[in-house]
């Protein structure tokens, strides 16, 4: 065969490049096929290496030589066809070399070091279970097999815990700079002779599967949207917290060390190939990742989502400048965009969430009175539901920036509360709107306390219902702020009045027994007290006093302070009326025949009776527990 000119000078490289390439063709030989060169001496990776730039000069000399002698050397096709013949050989080994380099340094993250406990997402035990304890256990050193362990452990130390942060984007090395430098000269080789999409293609093959292992020990499933859409919200709540701190580790540890291992070996070869190696491994990763959030966000709304939605705004709201940062080229647009859309869908699910709960709170049904007129489970629900959104107060200011929807005293809507902004002047809107959900509350408190046959009862209720309202709000710095005192002494006053209209529901006739009027007759020869009027005027007191005492020892005031304080109140009316009554008329029934059946209670019997009310259980179990 005659070579061209510049191939006849180094006829013998050429030559030896050839053997080199044959010799490690796998195709040819069973020695070939059972051992890989990089895994050789360093020397026959060189020798390699060597020959196949030898063997690429070639290939470039017989193309010049081809254009310069069109149609007058026959053998320069025969030439042509050797030299591409061996390249695509040499092509096919460095293929396998650059695979098997990448499969033996390429495993998943240890993920023992990686979550930092600090970074979890809020948690409340009024709507959450305790936190699971993800994190392995950091004795497994056995498992710490790979350079990502070490390099965990090595850097930024830390006295206090073993854990990495993840608050921020860290970077680690993902392979041994030997390895990376072998990757790099192999890509070089590879990308020169037109193999670019081969050397993408397997180095995307390999690190997905390396970044599916580490997903799969972040807890990240391969889930749908409809998957994820159909799962119950138990099920799904447990996985929000575990997407949250895994989501953290993929943006900043994950896909940032990717991104630096494509650069660290494609960086010689220009940067629109590193960043298509970086995409081909990551997308499709980063859109399962990021499916899950976009699922949640526009799954069907219910009350009982609004904080997981909340802390999964929170944590891509913290993550999005790392999202930007890591994804940074135009290539990647696609995963900005959706993460951008996910958080824009997630705080419109958290506006539109608010604004069904305080239509669910106007429109709740129930009709059944509570026994006793104690706190309604809505009160509890809804007071503790205002409770925990004062503790995503930062967020919510945010997010919730129009005033709620209400009525006005002047609409004549009878379904509707009223409520005056101008009396609530310099509040955000998001303390406008706690305040609404109060106020819609008690509008349909009092709708229910109609559903009680006993008026004081009704007003034992509404007491007992605004009474909890001002002490959860007492009870929450953040929610106090927020509603302020003006609002605050309004709703005392309002329990407080609920008490005095029990009061003169309650007592007024029953105090009215013990007036003087009608007991005293005159004559034209005699003037003094009837005691026909008075031994009715005893009865009837006895009688209704007992009716009250049976009644309302039934009822029930969970508050404590509150209790006792309605039964000093009740006392310092009661007891001093009955004293003095009995006072000025015993000795008149006690003159006359079976005075016992008229004056039944003695004054400390009174206030012994008083101790019963409110404690939700009847007389006779006041007795027993007396008696004992």
């Amino acid at each position: 065969m005659e070579l061209p000119e510049h191939l006849n000078k180094d006829s013998n490289g050429y030559e030896s490049a050839e053997k080199i390439i044959l010799r490690w063709d796998s195709t040819a030989s069973e020695d070939a096929r059972e051992r890989m060169i990089f895994e050789t001496d360093r020397q026959e990776a060189d020798l390699y290496l060597q020959a196949v730039d030898e063997i690429q000069r070639s290939l470039s000399n017989v193309s010049i030589s081809n254009s310069s002698n069109a149609g007058k050397n026959a053998n320069a096709v025969d030439d042509q066809s050797k030299v591409n013949t061996t390249i695509q050989i040499a092509m096919a080994r460095l293929e396998d070399e650059f695979r098997n380099i990448l499969i033996t340094h390429s495993s998943a993250l240890e993920t023992d070091s990686l979550f930092d406990p600090s970074s979890s997402s809020i948690s409340t035990p009024s709507h959450h279970e305790l936190e699971e304890d993800d994190t392995l256990s950091n004795d497994d050193s056995s498992h710490h097999h790979d350079l990502l362990q070490l390099q965990l452990q090595h850097c930024e130390s830390s006295d206090s815990s073993t854990y990495r942060s993840t608050s921020s984007i860290r970077e680690v090395d993902l392979m041994p700079s030997e390895a990376i430098c072998d990757l790099q000269a192999i890509a070089m080789r590879m990308i020169s002779s037109g193999y670019l999409r081969e050397c993408i293609q397997v180095y995307g093959s390999v690190r997905k599967s390396a970044i599916d292992s580490s997903f799969r020990k972040l807890g990240i499933e391969k889930l749908s949207i409809g998957d994820v859409q159909r799962l119950e919200w138990e099920a799904l709540e447990s996985k929000i917290r575990r997407w949250i701190r895994a989501a953290k580790v993929c943006v900043r540890i994950l896909f940032a060390s990717e991104k630096k291992l494509c650069e660290q070996i494609f960086e010689c070869v220009g940067t629109d190939i590193d960043d298509a190696c970086f995409m081909e491994t990551v997308k499709g990763p980063a859109i399962q990742l990021f499916n899950f959030a976009e699922a949640i966000s526009i799954s069907r709304r219910s009350p009982e989502k609004l904080f997981k939605i909340l802390d999964l705004h929170d944590a891509l709201m913290d993550l999005l400048p790392d999202i930007e940062a890591v994804f940074d080229s135009k290539s990647s647009d696609s995963i900005r965009v959706q993460a951008a859309e996910i958080l824009s869908r997630l705080a419109e699910a958290a506006r539109g969430i608010l604004s069904e709960f305080e239509s669910a709170v106007l429109r709740e049904p129930s009709r059944v009175p509570v026994p006793g007129g104690t706190i309604h489970p809505l009160t509890r629900y809804v007071m503790n539901y205002i409770s925990l959104i004062s503790d995503y107060k930062q967020t919510l200011i945010e997010l919730i920036i129009s005033k709620p929807s209400t009525g006005s005293r002047y609409s004549g809507d009878q379904t509707t509360p009223d409520m005056e902004f101008a009396e609530l002047e310099g509040k955000t809107p998001l303390a406008l709107h706690l305040i609404w959900i109060i106020v819609v509350l008690q509008f349909n408190l009092d709708g229910k306390s109609k559903h009680y046959r006993d008026a004081s009862l009704a007003h034992l209720f509404i007491m007992n219902n605004v009474h909890y309202i001002v002490q959860k709000v007492k009870g929450s710095p953040e929610l106090r702020e927020m509603i302020g005192d003006d609002y605050l002494r309004k709703l005392t006053g309002k329990f407080r009045q609920a008490a005095t209209s029990y009061q003169r529901a309650t007592w007024v006739s029953v105090l009215y027994c013990l007036r003087d009027e009608g007991l005293h007759v005159s004559g034209s020869f005699s003037s003094g007290v009837s005691k026909s009027a008075l031994r009715e005027r005893f009865k009837t007191f006895n009688a209704m006093f007992e009716e009250v005492h049976r009644t309302q020892a039934t009822w029930l005031i969970p508050d404590t302070q509150l209790r006792e304080e309605l039964r000093i109140s009740i006392s310092e009316k009661l007891i001093p009326a009955y004293r003095s009554f009995l006072g000025r008329f015993r000795s008149h029934i006690e003159s006359g025949r079976h005075p016992e059946n008229y004056i039944k209670y003695s004054v400390e019997d009174l206030e012994m009776a008083v101790l019963d009310f409110f404690e939700g259980y009847p007389v006779s179990q006041h007795l027993r527990k007396r008696s004992q």
